[in-house]
């Protein structure tokens, strides 16, 4: 079998960042999947499951509410290393284009203090494992990332 092409990143040299995961035709619609790498892969420990949880929750919230970009927005989950996510978007904006909507975005998950969108058990299948103070603290690691990032954390490395 091909190798997928996330599986040709070269993860060893990946650091934290925003990179185009890839850009795919659906029809008249162009996709973007964009890498969200919180952590460097192999190097640093990985998001725990119950703060990736509550991370994906309020940044599902947000984006799907946000009136800038709610009709673009087609998915945002974990990544299965747990280092990240992937945020698929309509439209083929560059990392540069969305650096603004994403600084938002954790800058909402870092101050969110009320009950976390769906973590009850109506709504989720798993509502129990979610860590509020932990999701805002790998925000505000995030967001510091996002507002010193340089070239090299938006385009995969060679």
């Amino acid at each position: 079998m091909n190798k997928i092409p996330s599986f040709t990143i070269d993860h060893l040299r990946l650091e934290k960042g925003v990179y185009i995961s890839r850009i795919d035709q659906v029809s008249s619609a162009t996709l973007t999947t964009y890498d969200l790498r919180m952590k460097k892969p192999n190097f640093e420990p990985v998001i725990n499951t119950a703060e990736l949880h509550a991370i994906e929750h309020l940044a599902a919230t947000y984006l799907r509410n946000d009136d800038l970009i709610k009709d673009d927005v087609i998915y945002f989950g974990p990544m299965g290393c747990r280092t990240g996510f992937y945020l698929i978007l309509k439209g083929n904006k560059s990392t540069d284009e969305i650096i603004p909507l994403l600084k938002n975005l954790f800058k909402f998950i870092i101050d969110f203090k009320d009950e976390i969108p769906g973590a009850n058990a109506k709504d989720c299948g798993n509502y129990q494992d979610m860590n509020l103070n932990m999701a805002r603290y790998e925000a505000n690691l995030y967001f510091d990332i996002l507002e010193n990032i340089k070239a090299d954390q938006l385009k995969y490395p060679e």
